[in-house]
């Protein structure tokens, strides 16, 4: 972890309040903004945090839900994503895991604003790499959601407050195609 990082970590720790509960049975206390610290800890465990490829490798990517209540490769969670230009600050959201690197989930969010035409993968003004995928039941209004591609996040399991949905095992591969070309993985 990042001094940054840990600096972010230890800001939300102190700074905000728990808002939101985790999901039973992962034994962890709320944390802020919906993710979840350990027991006299100082310092937030389950955070969201940014992958490091160069660090940490190419994650192994395999479409493999299971509702079992454990998040899964190919499902949408929910969870605590820090803002890139600020750390400390954050969003709950929507985030579809992609694969594990370790014993960690890798992860890309969602959104529902529209960044391109709806009309496949995007680049838009501000060098973010966006791919259409669709409505699912993460969304309760129903809308369309893009997934970013250009920004791996590691989540912890438990940084995971929810599982939302899954998405179709087509979504999913076009979604790994997409970070293959993205990344120059052949």
């Amino acid at each position: 972890m990042s001094l940054k990082s840990l600096l972010g970590a230890l800001a939300r720790t102190v700074l905000h309040r728990p808002t939101s509960t985790t999901r039973s049975g992962t034994g962890a206390k709320p944390g802020p903004r919906g993710g979840t610290r350990s027991s006299g800890s100082a310092v937030a465990v389950g955070t969201i945090t940014e992958y490091d490829l160069r660090r940490r490798g190419r994650p192994t990517l395999d479409y493999a839900p299971h509702p079992d209540g454990q998040a899964d490769p190919g499902e949408v969670v929910w969870g605590w994503v820090p803002y890139e230009d600020d750390p400390s600050q954050g969003k709950d959201r929507p985030v579809l895991i992609v694969g594990r690197s370790k014993h960690d989930l890798v992860g890309l969010q969602l959104t529902s604003k529209d960044h391109g035409h709806r009309r496949g993968i995007e680049e838009d003004r501000y060098g973010r790499v966006w791919l259409d995928v669709g409505t699912g039941g993460w969304d309760r209004q129903g809308r369309d959601s893009e997934v970013r591609i250009d920004r791996l996040l590691l989540v912890p399991e438990s940084a995971v407050r929810r599982e939302g949905s899954q998405v179709s095992k087509k979504v999913f591969l076009s979604v790994v195609n997409a970070l293959a070309g993205h990344f120059g993985w052949g």
